[in-house]
């Protein structure tokens, strides 16, 4: 089976797994888990940040930079396909008290102006707007890299008017792969960063949020008070360390076997996609054919055996990863081609 649903599928290596093996372990709550504590060192060295924080997941690692920069009430500005919004279960309203203030940008990617007009005024009507999220590469937008101008731009807004930004870095490494500029060139405009260890860098778990020391210590009782305190984590924390030091570089494949499987697919007549729009691992593509419905697509692609996701009508996502070699990208494109051609 050939498995394209997600990057989050990826298995850790035999070597990431000897590298969770033989790794010590400490009591991480209370700090003493060496491991953690090295990839957290090396994490916050890659992103120029002066402190890390280990977490299971990307949700929580979103959730808890929103909860350590707002209070209830206040409002988030944020892409309106962004994954806080899509993809984490209203999490914001319910966990930290917030709205979230949706801007339509075009592939994910938000205009400065755009940011600048969902400001609030600071009047006795409105929520305050106490934080700006930007997604680096955006999920939805099909794997965009957001460019760094773009991000500069609306630092400064947001600095002149002091407001703090996130930046959901789930893929941030896809983005620095493809864009060439480096992970602390980005972070450098956000108080928080945060990335995942579990997609294209192929570990079995665990997110990163880095930021300043004094956000950091913050961060860690509200991590427990989250659910996400963990004892002797560098097990978990060893194959994170394992693909930061092996698996960066390596994400120019995957976005090379994209840019192949995008251009198998144009060739399909009831295909649509934009090739130009495959930056990183992610192909989106819409199926042209009123006879078929999404659920028969996927059913038939299973059958013949290939895995995709459906993300919304007669849409679907393809991504590439570690675990999806160059033949098995001409092998797909063979059984899109079966399968959708009629």
């Amino acid at each position: 089976m050939i498995d394209l649903r997600s990057d989050t599928v990826t298995q850790p290596s035999q070597a990431m797994r000897d590298a969770m093996a033989a790794a010590p372990v400490g009591d991480d709550v209370y700090g003493e888990d060496p491991t953690v504590n090295r990839l957290q060192e090396m994490a916050a060295a890659l992103l120029g940040k002066a402190a890390a924080l280990f977490v299971p997941t990307g949700i929580m690692a979103n959730q808890l930079s929103i909860k350590v920069h707002t209070q209830p009430g206040d409002e988030v500005i944020v892409d309106s396909r962004a994954h806080i919004v899509k993809y984490e279960h209203g999490a914001a309203a319910a966990l930290a008290g917030v709205q979230l203030h949706w801007v339509n940008g075009h592939r994910g990617i938000l205009a400065p102006e755009q940011v600048l007009a969902a400001i609030r005024p600071s009047d006795p009507y409105n929520p305050q707007t106490r934080l700006i999220c930007l997604e680096n590469t955006h999920n939805s937008g099909g794997g965009s890299v957001y460019p760094l101008p773009t991000i500069q731009r609306i630092r400064a807004l947001a600095v002149a008017r002091g407001i703090p930004m996130h930046l959901d870095g789930a893929r941030l490494f896809n983005a620095v792969v493809a864009s060439g500029v480096p992970a602390a060139d980005y972070a450098r405009h956000f108080e928080t960063v945060s990335f995942c260890l579990s997609k294209g860098l192929g570990a079995p778990v665990g997110s990163i949020i880095a930021s300043d020391a004094g956000t950091v210590a913050k961060l860690r009782p509200l991590r427990r008070m989250y659910g996400g305190g963990m004892r002797q984590a560098g097990i978990l924390a060893a194959a994170g360390f394992y693909a930061l030091e092996h698996n960066i570089a390596r994400l120019k494949e995957d976005h090379e076997h994209a840019q192949a499987l995008a251009g198998q697919l144009r060739k399909i007549p009831s295909v649509s996609l934009d090739v130009a729009g495959v930056e990183t691992n992610i192909v989106l593509f819409e199926v042209n054919d009123p006879s078929r419905s999404s659920s028969d697509i996927l059913g038939t692609l299973k059958q013949a055996g290939l895995l995709i996701n459906s993300v919304g009508g007669m849409s679907f996502r393809a991504v590439t990863h570690l675990n999806v070699s160059a033949q098995a990208i001409e092998e797909a494109g063979r059984i899109f081609t079966r399968i959708l051609t009629r």
